[in-house]
């Protein structure tokens, strides 16, 4: 491989990051906009193609920067704040619109429960940012955990579902409880994370020489 080749690998991950920035954000905006369009369901679709698109730029990107160790301080910094900013913004644009729909709840029920699965997301994105940077500062180690994985295929599982519910299965009842459940799980699973990198933290105070690994 020669050096050009070497050099421009080294950027790829950076390009695939800011691509996937900007394909959030017309995602997101794909949401927000999804009640006033006149062919709804296809719409929806493709807006769940971007969403899925997006995800897979995560992947390949995180792949060739351990691949070819082409990391950077750009990378470090703007991916997970990537990730956070695409399922953040779906769960708060979906809070936006009033979606999903649940059993025939009020609507006053369903923002309740919309915005605090929000609420949720954020405080613990908030809270493992905060860990993170004390582990950083004290150079912890700072990997990815399987309960941060886990966290994050939940939330995207549940983004997809909720599309899926929204383009073809608004009012289906069993699509009410496979929805319920999977927000449930979801939620269970982002609340684990967080009192896993909790724990992980609370160790590394009482013994320094322990390296910190929580959360993604």
């Amino acid at each position: 491989m020669t050096d050009n080749n070497k050099n421009f690998i080294k950027h790829v991950p950076n390009i695939l990051t800011t691509g996937r920035l900007v394909l959030t954000g017309f995602f997101l905006w794909m949401i927000l906009i999804s009640d006033n369009v006149s062919n709804r369901a296809r719409f929806i679709d493709i807006a769940f193609v971007f969403f899925v698109i997006t995800g897979l730029t995560d992947i390949v990107d995180g792949y060739i920067a351990r691949r070819f160790n082409a990391t950077s301080k750009y990378g470090r910094i703007v991916d997970p704040l990537a990730d956070k900013i695409l399922i953040c913004g779906a769960y708060i644009c979906f809070a936006i619109i009033g979606r999903p729909l649940l059993f025939g709840w009020s609507q006053s029920t369903l923002s309740a429960i919309h915005w605090g699965i929000v609420a949720v997301l954020i405080f613990r994105e908030l809270s493992v940012t905060i860990i993170r940077q004390w582990a950083e500062n004290r150079n912890f180690k700072f990997p990815a955990s399987v309960y941060g994985k886990l966290k994050m295929f939940t939330q995207s599982f549940g983004v997809g579902t909720i599309l899926v519910k929204m383009a073809h299965l608004e009012t289906a009842q069993w699509a009410y409880w496979f929805t319920a459940v999977t927000l449930s799980i979801m939620i269970f699973a982002t609340l684990v994370s967080g009192f896993e990198a909790l724990f992980r933290m609370f160790i590394a105070v009482k013994d320094s020489k322990k390296p910190l690994v929580p959360s993604a």
